[in-house]
């Protein structure tokens, strides 16, 4: 098998919150949605593939001092790049062999840019998406099948899940109780998303002010239904593992509430994540890294150093979750499943797609909390995900909430999670695309 890339295209979706979604030192009110094609030449035939994902404020980078404009730009630089770069290198024998390449070369190119490597690694991310989405439906296998069969490149032995437990987000502006104001047909506070939706699990985050987030946490002790689980996520807020045991002890009186933790994910910041040794911490919570998972090798320093586990995200590459769920496997780790208000019709599908594959139970999804359901986008998504999705009794598509629980036996199904060709020509080319169009 001989894989090339001959083309690709890159349109963009402004899409607005139905309520901010405040997360460490960002709030999240409106943004780009991008869609990236990407066409491959597979022994002599093109296919076009597709992947998404949203270009959200401030997380690849974590700088307070640089404007949104700004971030938006680095974004979109470094996934043009790695687009570029993708046309310009020579076949290779699988998916995975392709990937290989581009990472390289994308690594080089950065090494001469200001570009962290979570940063870089977010456009490589997405072509490399865009590549098996294009070579399942050229190949008509299923993700989960061609990482079975090893067709990838790479192989991992599974039966997907068909169904995945909900995380819901509380995010630091979420209101806990109260009848709301957007009457939108949605739940807005966390008591009618309980109710509405039936959660059991949980993702609190935490603002790093040790009073402000203890009173939340006593607040939402009394709040959760009787049977739950959460956890813990620091947002890189705490500068020192000094300030984060802090407040850690301060918690311990709220014992019984914290016995329903599962893990508290990327308390400290990444300057200093990974530079700290937890193993001497005997009585520690287990806290999982994700932002300060930036380098290929990142899991297997953090688990040196006393970690319990890192998270899967689609935007810091499919490939690189795959081999950590490996060394996750072999080492006893935690594989979370965490997502920063992903929505379809393909960003959560394609991630809902590799959480099915790989195994991981439940996972933090809130795209549908924090954005209106589908009422942006197409409504195809309906007509081949009706597991996955329904219509809203006010006539919008929303995700299947059920129990707590979202069937995914349609993204199981379809080639990498989304079932039908998605057309991008209604959405704005990149080209004719201004940064201050999202003011309008």
């Amino acid at each position: 098998m001989k894989l090339a890339v001959r083309d690709f295209d890159l349109r963009v979706l402004n899409m607005r919150s139905r309520m901010p979604f405040r997360y460490g030192i960002a709030t999240m009110t409106t943004l780009p949605h991008l869609f990236v094609r990407v066409q491959i030449e597979l022994d002599g035939h093109r296919h076009w593939g597709i992947a998404a994902d949203h270009l959200p404020p401030k997380w690849f980078t974590k700088d307070p001092d640089t404007l949104y404009r700004d971030d938006i730009a680095d974004m979109l630089a470094v996934i043009t790049n790695a687009c570029r770069l993708a046309t310009e290198l020579p076949a290779a024998p699988t998916v995975f062999a392709f990937w290989q390449q581009l990472y390289a070369a994308q690594q080089q190119w950065a090494a001469g840019t200001k570009h962290p490597s979570l940063l870089w690694g977010f456009g490589v991310s997405l072509v490399e998406r865009a590549l098996i989405d294009a070579f399942c439906r050229a190949t008509g296998k299923p993700f989960a099948v061609a990482l079975n069969d090893g067709s990838l490149g790479v192989q991992w032995r599974g039966t997907p899940l068909r169904q995945i437990i909900v995380r819901h987000t509380v995010g630091l502006g979420d209101p806990l109780t109260g009848a709301g104001q957007l009457n939108d047909g949605l739940p807005e506070s966390l008591a009618d998303c309980i109710r509405e939706y039936g959660l059991t699990h949980f993702k609190i985050k935490l603002s790093g002010d040790k009073d402000a987030d203890l009173a939340r946490l006593r607040e939402l002790a009394g709040r959760l239904p009787a049977k739950f689980a959460f956890t813990l996520d620091g947002n890189e807020q705490y500068r020192s593992l000094d300030a984060f045991r802090a407040f850690w002890e301060a918690a311990q009186p709220l014992k019984e509430f914290l016995r329903h933790l599962i893990f508290v994910e990327q308390p400290l910041h990444r300057d200093v994540a990974l530079r700290v040794d937890l193993n001497d911490w005997r009585d520690r919570p287990p806290i999982i890294i994700d932002e300060s998972d930036a380098e290929l090798t990142s899991f297997a320093t953090a688990l040196d150093l006393g970690y319990a586990g890192t998270s899967h995200k689609n935007c810091k590459g499919v490939f690189k979750s795959i081999a950590n769920a490996g060394l996750a496997k072999q080492r006893g780790a935690i594989l979370s499943g965490e997502d920063l208000s992903n929505v379809g019709p393909v960003a959560l599908l394609q991630d809902l797609a590799v959480v099915a594959a790989l195994g991981i139970t439940h996972a933090e999804r809130n795209g549908h909390h924090y954005f209106r359901g589908l009422s942006a986008l197409p409504e195809e998504t309906l007509v081949h995900h009706g597991d996955l999705y329904r219509r809203h009794e006010r006539g919008f598509v929303t995700l299947n909430v059920q129990h707590g629980v979202i069937p995914v036996g349609s993204v199981v199904a379809a080639p990498f999670g989304v079932g039908f060709e998605v057309n991008t020509d209604q959405f704005t080319p990149l080209a004719d695309w201004r940064v201050e169009s999202l003011d309008a």
